[in-house]
């Protein structure tokens, strides 16, 4: 069997005391799938493996590499590697005719050293999960809402860090005022995230988000041959910060349900997206978000993306979920105490029995490469759990090496695309040129202020020593006769208001009458 020629993914197959070959339909590939088991029950090669055979039908994927073992996606397995005869011997066993080769891949990383940067901007990641992201209680969250309003009244386009944090400082000095429009704002929830901020940005956030964004649709290429995509992000760094990781990987999914049109039930998927370590996803969240993620899963297989959740235990995904998970791996479980035990006997109970084997006695004796399997048949109704040995992978198992990482990223259709961070205008200038218009106003406030009082004071000093022309009380002109010219000037006027002053002043008069 080939996946090259099938409308189908062969996933494993049988020989004695195992099931007949078992494939994955294509057509039910966006209904959504599940690998399950213990660490190095060979789930990692489950993932590989399909993601091989999707690739190989022209489906593109994306998957999260979170132990650096996937890279190998990119290049050819080898009849020198060490499990060569092992995996011919397997290949007999299941009748599975295995052609080594490479796959086209994208590599991708939020920091930027192992694959092509991978960036979305705040207003796209939305309060919700930036929430979610920084473990907001439920007022801080709501003032965060309230930055994002404010936001899109004002027309402040938030792409990075810096543009949240520059508007939060101004909802801050403007909380008064806010809080009569949109509800409390309190300078306490400000001022927690701000902190939850700083946290985000050294933990690698402000590599996050900025500019140029994904495109998705960069996502969903195939290459010259037909074959998928395969974008493969580098996670085992991103580990160290496990809430940026999962909600990372849940704003992408949204992204999709929100962006891609409906395409009712398509012959293939148009995208599958693996989400390795689920449980990171569901682990504390809230109710809401658990609700989102229910949401998504139920209707973007409508949109053709189908979602595979890659965890240790079933347990781990709320049973909301789990119940529209229809195409099943599940590696060993262990069962060392009795909570193992009760959550082995509820993952055995979500099969359909099967009469030939006890399904929890399968699960815990199935080896390393060996699983039990459901796959929806062509009705769409789960088949019955069977034993199953997984086929090998065709790609090379582990990772692939730096230069060769190297070598196909400088060969990618992305290469120059995103590597350089733009910093376009948005929030943070806008809001630094308001700030620095109403600094300059309120200076030339200050100043014109500052220029009145000194008008003033020069026009007072100026009526004290101008003769008195503007002030004419008996006061002012005793203080002004103080000198010597004023003391003559009294004498005169005494003078000329006497007797003898009356006489000169007929005399003159006389003089001017006979004159004419």
């Amino acid at each position: 069997m080939n996946d090259q020629i099938t409308d189908r993914i062969f996933v494993g197959g049988g020989g004695e005391n195992y099931a007949e070959p078992q494939s994955l339909l294509l057509s039910y590939g966006n209904r959504h799938g599940l690998i399950a088991g213990a660490t190095g029950t060979g789930k990692s090669v489950t993932l590989q493996i399909l993601a091989e055979g999707f690739s190989a039908q022209g489906v593109p994927v994306f998957l999260s590499d979170v132990k650096g073992d996937l890279s190998g996606l990119g290049a050819s397995g080898s009849e020198t590697f060490k499990l060569h005869d092992a995996f011919m011997k397997r290949c007999a066993t299941i009748g599975y005719d295995l052609h080594y080769r490479a796959f086209p891949t994208t590599y991708w990383d939020l920091y930027g050293e192992q694959g092509h940067p991978i960036r979305a901007t705040v207003a796209e990641m939305g309060p919700l999960l930036l929430s979610r992201l920084m473990d907001l209680t439920d007022a801080q969250e709501g003032v965060l809402n309230v930055a994002f309003r404010v936001a899109d009244d004002e027309g402040l386009p938030l792409l990075d860090l810096k543009d949240l944090q520059s508007l939060l400082i101004w909802v801050g000095q403007n909380a008064k005022d806010l809080s009569l429009k949109y509800g409390n704002v309190a300078a306490s929830s400000v001022g927690a995230i701000q902190r939850q901020l700083l946290v985000l940005e050294n933990q690698g956030g402000a590599l996050l988000f900025g500019e140029p964004a994904l495109d998705l649709h960069d996502m969903m290429t195939c290459d010259a041959d037909g074959f998928g995509r395969i974008n493969i992000l580098a996670a085992d760094k991103l580990m160290n910060a496990p809430r940026l990781y999962s909600t990372f990987l849940l704003w992408l999914l949204s992204e999709l349900f929100e962006e891609l049109p409906e395409v009712g039930n398509p012959d293939k998927p148009k995208l599958v997206f693996f989400f390795d370590e689920a449980h990171l996803l569901f682990d504390g969240a809230p109710k809401v978000l658990v609700d989102k993620v229910e949401q998504v899963a139920r209707l973007i297989r409508s949109k053709g993306v189908g979602v595979y959740f890659i965890t240790q235990n079933p347990a781990d995904v709320p049973e909301t979920v789990l119940g529209q998970l229809g195409n099943r791996v599940q590696h060993a479980l262990r069962a060392f105490t009795p909570k193992d035990a009760k959550d082995l006997r509820a993952a055995a109970d979500t099969y359909r029995p099967n009469p030939r084997f006890a399904t929890d006695q399968a699960i815990r004796e199935v080896g390393t490469g060996e699983a039990v399997t459901s796959m929806l048949d062509a009705k769409g109704i789960p088949q019955i759990v069977e034993r199953t040995l997984i086929r090998p992978p065709a790609s090379q198992l582990g990772p692939i090496d730096p230069a060769a990482r190297a070598a196909l990223m400088k060969a990618s259709p992305m290469a120059g695309k995103y590597d350089v961070r733009l910093d376009r205008d948005s929030a943070a200038e806008m809001l630094a040129r308001k700030a620095d218009a109403a600094a300059k106003a309120a200076a030339e406030a200050d100043q014109k202020e500052a220029q009145m009082k000194a008008d003033e004071q020069e026009l007072k000093n100026a009526r004290r020593y101008d003769g008195g022309s503007s002030r004419t009380s008996s006061s002012s002109r005793s203080q002004k006769d103080d000198s010597i010219s004023g003391k003559l000037a009294t004498a005169v006027v005494k003078e000329l208001t006497g007797t003898t002053g009356r006489r000169i002043i007929r005399g003159i008069l006389g003089g001017l009458f006979k004159a004419r």
